[in-house]
């Protein structure tokens, strides 16, 4: 009996020390990964999809255009990583790897009727610039040499700083509630030798949302509960400034106010769809 005992306890420490990793642990190529568990909630997680909305529902909407300025704090996890990681992507590298990957379509034009082609896509992603190489000849003369040098992957991407997005804004009588559903996604680059940015494409914003649930963004509180890019859009956990509504001249902010007025009409357009809400209520 004794002996039994003295078996059932040899067999205890060596279990022990075997789900610390000391004794009997073989690891495997699917063992190595950066955490210590598997994660396994985002690979799993889905899109809350949109209630259903009646033409005869929608009492007012008006439609916005916005600018998401990643150099804002608040805005700077779409922005980073800069570099490839396993861990997470920004949302540049998203948008890269689902188009590339054939997942999603890009358009040339924000009412999403031109679909670019995977050539046009792939140049978006390269950066190519002339330099000048300097050169002595055979006989000893400086000879000056234009060359054409092109840059891929990181260096490209840091320089998407801005978003573009289209919305609807909507009064729903049915459900008396005011919502916005944005419809439209485009990435803006900075050109450092223009000080302006260009338009690279727009992408249909509800085609986005299951691919953006499953990658995760950077929480600065808490690492085990990582939101997803669909979290950040969905509950609007970013800050933007408009610099268009519709209005019967197709115009933008800019062309008819320059400046600090700019800014306030900017201000106005927001102010005022927060007032339509308020004078729904009588109290």
């Amino acid at each position: 009996m004794k002996q039994i005992r003295n078996i059932s306890l040899l067999l205890m420490i060596l279990l022990t020390l075997k789900g610390f990793g000391q004794v009997g642990t073989v690891f495997q190529p699917g063992d190595y990964r950066d955490g210590i568990y598997a994660k396994e909630n985002t690979l799993n997680r889905r899109f809350i999809p949109y209630t259903f909305l009646r033409e005869a529902d929608v009492q007012w909407s008006k439609r916005i255009w916005r600018y998401i300025d990643l150099r804002e704090k608040i805005n700077q996890p779409l922005y980073y990583p800069l570099d490839y990681t396993t861990s997470r992507l920004s949302l540049i590298q998203v948008l890269q790897k689902a188009l590339l990957s054939g997942e999603l379509l890009a358009f040339s034009d924000e009412e999403f009727l031109s679909p670019m082609t995977a050539a046009e896509i792939k140049k978006k992603f390269i950066r190519c610039d002339s330099a000048t190489n300097q050169d002595v000849d055979a006989a000893g003369n400086a000879v000056e040499t234009r060359v054409w040098r092109c840059d891929s992957g990181e260096a490209v991407l840091r320089d998407v700083l801005r978003y573009s997005i289209k919305e609807d804004w909507f009064f729903d009588k049915q459900k008396s509630v005011l919502e916005v559903r944005i419809l439209g996604l485009c990435p803006g680059q900075y050109m450092e030798d223009k000080g302006e940015y260009k338009d690279w494409f727009w992408v249909y914003f509800p085609a986005c949302r299951p691919i953006f649930a499953k990658y995760e963004a950077y929480n600065t509180k808490n690492d085990a509960e990582r939101r997803s890019f669909e979290d950040i859009f969905w509950k609007r956990l970013f800050n933007s400034y408009t610099y268009k509504e519709q209005n019967v001249y197709d115009r933008k902010i800019n062309e008819y106010s320059q400046g600090i007025d700019a800014l306030l009409e900017s201000d106005r357009i927001k102010n005022d769809i927060f007032l339509y809400e308020h004078d729904m209520w009588h109290f």
